[in-house]
């Protein structure tokens, strides 16, 4: 029998597995082919030419032993250096390799995150719609996961979001552009929650993190700009990835910056290379870790994301379904035409669609599409997106 913890994280993550064998059932059915699968966020856009030849590069010029052997719990130094390196140089910061720690995606970072600053009863609050492991996470240290409602066009209700503010909350987790969003949080929205922050803070006489959660932070569209938390916010640690940056989510390779400014830094980074092994990761895939580095500066094809995006808004703003045109990421939330968003799942099956139910997300009465797809399939499913809102119509007509 499994542990209470694990049947919790296993009720939780119904929907989700659904989508998932809902999605394998159809395509053993139908073929791939006539199946137009928007459910899960797998990067369509190939890896760039320069990772394929920095692994091939690493695999020929390294000892052997060194290459393939333990890196140490925060990763190799030279790595480290060389992330801190690319950051300064994008961000204008000032990192250095003890400020970095390579680790297995973003998911292992904000785990090993949760894990460095989070007792049991400690709060994170995150913004709905979210990442729906974000409770899972939490839920593996004993925590609770808080949500804060968002607006029509899912920014923050910062009234809402100071009024959840506890002696409890811990960590403010962020995540622009944001799954399954696409929205991007402005430098004005990140300073007025750092200025909540720091108010209650005061107040409680406790301390908080911002956490931002940043895969996406690479794919964002018509010139919006994507802050940088640590400029906005003293006490920030940024997690991110190369899952969707370099199209490597199988890859399992991030990073944390953990900046020297924030309140406890010295013992949060000396507790990562413990905690990092600890939690069963041991190190970031070593070899993987050499390859990014020195590919740090290579680009994936965003604009065909950005091609994908405008095709399926119009395609389906032009057949009467409401949406909030995404910023940024590769997953549009489209609001379901029923109030029931499982049901309109279900029937989106019928015509061959699947799509991720939005209580799945935290926001019940949309759907996620997931458009890193080819283009080619979106081209081909409009038809039946506007099928499938017309034959809803003509039924609530009746």
């Amino acid at each position: 029998m499994v542990a209470e913890k694990v049947k919790i994280i296993l009720e939780d993550g119904k929907a989700i597995s659904q989508m998932f064998s809902d999605a394998q059932a159809m395509i053993a059915e139908f073929g791939a082919e006539n199946v137009y699968n928007f459910s899960i966020g797998n990067p369509s856009a190939e890896p760039p030419e320069a990772v394929k030849q920095a692994m091939i590069d690493e695999l020929n010029c390294q000892n052997p032993t060194y290459l393939h052997g333990y890196t140490g719990g925060l990763g190799y130094a030279d790595v480290r250096q060389a992330v801190a390196d690319h950051e300064n140089e994008t961000f204008g910061t000032k990192f250095s390799a003890n400020n970095v720690v390579m680790t297995v995606g973003a998911a292992g970072g904000l785990n090993l995150v949760f894990q460095l600053l989070m007792n049991p009863g400690d709060e994170v609050i995150t913004f709905t719609p979210y990442f729906s492991e974000y409770k899972c996470y939490a839920t593996n240290v004993d925590a609770a996961l808080v949500l804060s409602e968002t607006d029509e066009n899912f920014q923050p209700k910062l009234d809402v979001f100071e009024s959840l503010l506890t002696e409890k909350t811990r960590i403010v987790l962020i995540n622009s552009p944001n799954n399954p969003t696409g929205a991007v949080y402005s430098e004005d929205m990140l300073k007025k929650i750092a200025a909540i922050m720091e108010k209650k803070q005061k107040e409680f006489g406790t301390v908080m993190y911002m956490v931002s959660d940043e895969p996406y932070r690479y794919i964002a569209y018509d010139n919006v700009d994507v802050p940088y938390i640590t400029k906005i916010c003293k006490n920030a640690i940024v997690a991110n990835s190369f899952s969707k940056s370099l199209s490597l989510p199988g890859e399992r390779i991030g990073f944390l910056i953990i900046p020297s400014e924030i309140e406890g830094y010295q013992e949060i980074y000396e507790a990562a290379n413990v905690i990092n092994r600890t939690l069963g990761f041991v190190n970031a895939p070593a070899l993987i870790q050499r390859g990014v580095a020195r590919c740090l500066n290579a680009e994936i094809d965003v604009e065909g994301y950005k091609k994908n995006r405008d095709a399926l808004y119009a395609g389906l703003i032009e057949a009467g379904y409401e949406c909030v045109k995404p910023q940024g990421a590769f997953y549009m939330f489209v609001k379901t035409p029923i109030a029931d968003d499982w049901e309109f799942y279900k029937k989106a099956q019928k015509y061959h669609l699947v799509l991720g139910p939005g209580v799945a997300f935290g926001g019940p009465g949309y759907v996620r599409i997931s458009y890193c797809v080819d283009y080619d399939m979106i081209v081909k499913a409009l038809p039946q997106f506007k099928q499938l809102m017309d034959d809803i119509r003509a039924e609530q007509k009746k």
